[in-house]
């Protein structure tokens, strides 16, 4: 290895594949226009064509094992300026540690490295990925099962992921909270590329995002209007108010409930539609238990509890869902199981 004189530099610009090629910092462009040379891996790397327009030099070498890679870097001659490598859109894995190697080995040898980030990824950005994703196993080449399904196949998909969502909430595993919320976001992203492929009507997860913000920036006059709410309370009103203007030629308070619901969510919905209206033209259930329990009268009652659950702000839903939850731990434990041994829920039959 060629010993580098003092002074010597060698700069690793990276870059993400997220933003436009040539959206790069000011402290990129300074580096660039001052390195002695620029290097980089790969003919079609995104930025070569921006930073050569820009009147930047860039050299294509052959990057080979990050090993190589790493002499090749430091062993450059000396230059006017630094030599600044153009790191690969795959991050080139490998070559920090073996740059931290030769550093090891060949004290005095190496050139100062400095890492410059010359573009960062801004918030919701693997966003980005996920559609790159999907569009890939959706396409011509990409996984047959992806691509035989529809909105209604994947239908059952949809309820088992949030339903698993809610059940890592409920049990505090932020683990599994995590990894379902990936999963319910799948369900988001797969629906809308299937939508994309519609012959009259279609549309994109661009259009989806843009009409739930167009949506929240409306119900959230306080915070992107001239509203004011100095609490929850008054949020709260103001979003009824503007969600009843928006569904005023419903002819129901009930219009838009989805009867899809399970059967005591959907109970409580209809509840909360009622009471939120202030509709008084049917009486409640009476609360008390029937001499004799027949399918009518034991909805009735399930109906009742459902209306003085909502009376009293309790969510009847996951209350049956925590008194479940207690009477399976208790079944366990007579059978001289641990709570913690339950198994877990049943996947979908959905190909890895």
């Amino acid at each position: 290895m060629t010993t580098n004189p003092p002074g010597a530099k060698l700069i690793l610009l990276t870059t993400t594949h997220r933003v436009a090629p040539g959206l790069l910092s000011w402290s990129a462009w300074e580096a660039l226009r001052s390195a002695g040379r620029v290097l980089a891996g790969d003919a079609g790397h995104p930025q070569l064509a921006p930073v050569r327009q820009a009147g930047v030099e860039v050299e294509v070498v052959p990057a080979g094992s990050a090993p190589s890679l790493a002499r090749l870097l430091t062993g450059q001659p000396a230059g006017e300026g630094p030599t600044v490598w153009l790191g690969g859109p795959d991050g080139d894995p490998g070559l920090t540690d073996a740059l931290a190697r030769l550093a090891v080995e060949h004290a005095g040898e190496v050139p100062e490295i400095e890492v410059l980030p010359g573009s960062y990824d801004l918030p919701g950005a693997r966003l980005l990925d996920l559609a790159s994703v999907m569009d890939r196993l959706r396409s011509p080449g990409g996984c047959p099962w992806d691509a035989e399904q529809t909105h209604a196949s994947l239908v059952k998909y949809l309820v088992e992921e949030a339903y698993e969502l809610v059940e890592a909430i409920e049990e505090g595993d932020r683990d599994t909270l995590r990894e379902e919320l990936g999963d319910v976001l799948l369900q988001v992203f797969f629906h809308s590329r299937i939508a994309e492929e519609h012959p009259t009507d279609p549309f994109s997860v661009d259009d989806v995002a843009g009409d739930i913000v167009e949506k929240l920036m409306y119900r959230h006059p306080h915070v992107f209007g001239d509203a004011e709410a100095t609490g929850a309370a008054e949020v709260e009103a103001n979003w009824e108010t503007l969600k009843a203007a928006e569904k005023s030629e419903r002819e129901s308070v009930l219009d838009g409930v989805p009867a899809g619901l399970p059967s005591l969510a959907y109970a409580a919905k209809l509840v909360s539609r009622v009471r939120r209206s202030g509709f008084a033209g049917v009486s409640d259930e009476p609360y008390e238990l029937p001499a004799e329990l027949t399918p009518e009268s034991a909805g009735g009652l399930l109906l009742a509890v459902a209306q003085r659950a909502h009376d009293a702000g309790v969510d009847v839903d996951a209350a049956l869902r925590a008194a479940a939850r207690g009477y399976r731990d208790a079944v366990r434990a007579a059978e001289g199981l641990k709570p913690e041994q339950s198994e877990q829920p049943e996947q979908p039959e959905q190909p890895e």
